[in-house]
């Protein structure tokens, strides 16, 4: 018995496509449901599966034909030709098919407003056997590292989104085959995560004769079809696109010479980085930003942190550090300018009538700017925790979007690096940061004596669109006043 093989549906407002690839020819049997060939649609690839088993017929519509809608692509003789099933079934059927189940591993919660990651590492590789619970990978958003557990006990039978691959919040990242019947797939029927390489890729035939037609080098020409292969509307929208010539900092720089390209290291900017890079350079583009110094004499918060830390360790569980002065000191100044605390929305100054402190944390991912939260109502103590628990949260990635979100003003401790002197550029919206940095002794003169005194320069970062010159040195000498003599914040003076 003689069954057609039509061309399926290709999706709304498309009508025709281009014959890619048979994967069968004339005489081979073939299993139903078993892919026979490849079309290409000007956005998508569509894969043809066997109607039935038998033995493949004629081919009527060969490679690089162009075909409608329900086209005639073959026929297949039904029946004694029959196939067993492909040895390269997918791995999450054969699973199903030995008696076990398959579970979809879904990309986790994000966090508001994060609508995709990008699959940073595999832990585990197709084939390997894991426990509930168990971490299969790591994602990478903007702002946090996400860890993906296993959702059931089972054998990880296929990879859906590889390593460097970008996902959105609904994606489906894995697939395990849990129960009895779990199954190891055969190494080269996984999806393992092998990069693919723009030389093994083939085009669309529609793409390659309008390059060929119109000059188009396939290079300067973006591919959105499947493994990044280019579709004939990939090479339309690059034709239409503007020549203009790109900036020279986006232009991947030569090497000096041919022999230093194999000294070279190329690496994909993080997401975590990406987003750095992206907000610095915003704020320097969107605020008129200035920065101001001075300097404080560290001599009598050492003197006070060395007296009390042994009893403020004992009592309240965590060490009394210096950012804890250094916030309230803030805190103090701010409540003196609060333009320093406030923001600029449209044409309008927000002024904040609290302070949501952030602390920038380095990372070995990069830096994020944890914030505590109505630091204004904490004591030392309070201060101190928030601090120490903020700070092993973005060294292991554990931070959320909303622990980084909502921060007034910023404080940086570059000196825990030995940074002497440094211009903190804005976290915007905010109008103001404080950078911190290495306490250094240095001669001073104090009452008309020569003396040494540990030093450490400060910089105040601030929007000149929102705060002048006069409130920006006030905010300093406070700061400045409050650490030279701390009984001033006891005093609120």
């Amino acid at each position: 018995m003689s069954v057609e093989v039509r061309v399926p549906t290709l999706g709304e407002s498309v009508t025709e496509a281009t014959v890619a690839t048979w994967f069968k020819k004339p005489g081979d049997a073939v299993a139903v449901d078993e892919m026979l060939c490849e079309l290409e649609t000007d956005k998508v690839t569509v894969e043809v599966p066997s109607p039935a088993a038998g033995t493949l017929g004629e081919i009527v519509a060969a490679e690089g034909e162009t075909v409608g809608v329900d086209a005639l692509l073959a026929t297949l003789n039904e029946g004694a030709g029959a196939a067993p099933a492909p040895a390269a079934e997918k791995p999450a059927e054969a699973a199903a098919a030995a008696g076990g189940s398959s579970v979809d591993v879904m990309v986790p919660t994000l966090g508001e407003s994060v609508t995709e990651a990008t699959v940073a590492t595999w832990f585990k590789a197709v084939g390997d056997t894991v426990a509930q619970d168990e971490m299969l990978c790591e994602l990478e958003t903007d702002k946090v590292s996400v860890e993906v557990p296993s959702p059931a006990a089972g054998v990880l039978t296929e990879i859906v989104a590889a390593e460097g691959a970008t996902v959105d919040a609904t994606a489906k990242l894995a697939v395990i085959s849990s129960g009895a019947g779990a199954a190891v797939a055969a190494p080269a029927a996984s999806a393992a995560p092998a990069a693919t390489t723009g030389k093994d890729i083939e085009n669309a035939p529609s793409a390659n004769k309008l390059m060929a037609e119109n000059g188009v080098n396939p290079a300067s020409v973006s591919g959105t079809g499947k493994d990044g292969r280019i579709m004939k509307d990939d090479v339309l929208k690059a034709m239409a696109a503007p020549k203009a010539a790109p900036a020279p900092a986006a232009a991947p720089r030569a090497p000096s010479a041919p022999a230093d390209a194999a000294r070279e290291e190329r690496v994909k900017m993080t997401k975590l980085r990406q987003t750095i890079a992206r907000r610095l350079k915003e704020s320097q583009n969107t605020a008129a930003m200035l920065t101001t110094y001075n300097e404080v004499d560290m001599t009598e918060v050492m003197a006070l942190r060395n007296e009390y830390k042994d009893l403020f360790l004992k009592k309240h569980g965590v060490k009394l550090g210096f950012m804890s002065f250094f916030t309230k000191a803030c805190i103090h100044a701010l409540n003196e300018v609060p333009e320093v605390n406030a923001e600029i929305d449209g044409t309008d100054i927000v002024y904040k009538n609290y302070v949501n402190m952030g602390i920038a944390a380095g990372t070995p991912t990069g830096l994020v700017v944890p914030v505590i939260r109505d630091a204004d109502q904490m004591s030392f103590a309070g201060i101190e925790k928030a601090i120490a628990e903020k700070g092993a949260r973005a060294r292991d990635g554990k931070l959320s979007m909303a622990e980084m979100q909502g921060g007034t003003f910023t404080i940086s401790n570059g000196g825990v690096y030995g940074s002497l002197m440094s211009s903190p550029i804005l976290n915007p919206p905010q109008s103001g940061i404080l950078g911190m940095h290495k306490i250094q002794d240095r001669p001073m003169a104090i009452k008309g004596q020569v003396v040494i005194r540990p030093m450490m320069y400060l910089a105040l970062s601030y929007d000149h669109r929102i705060v002048d010159g006069k409130g920006a040195v006030t905010f300093l000498v406070r700061v400045k006043e409050a650490l030279e003599d701390p009984r001033r914040l006891l005093m609120d003076l």
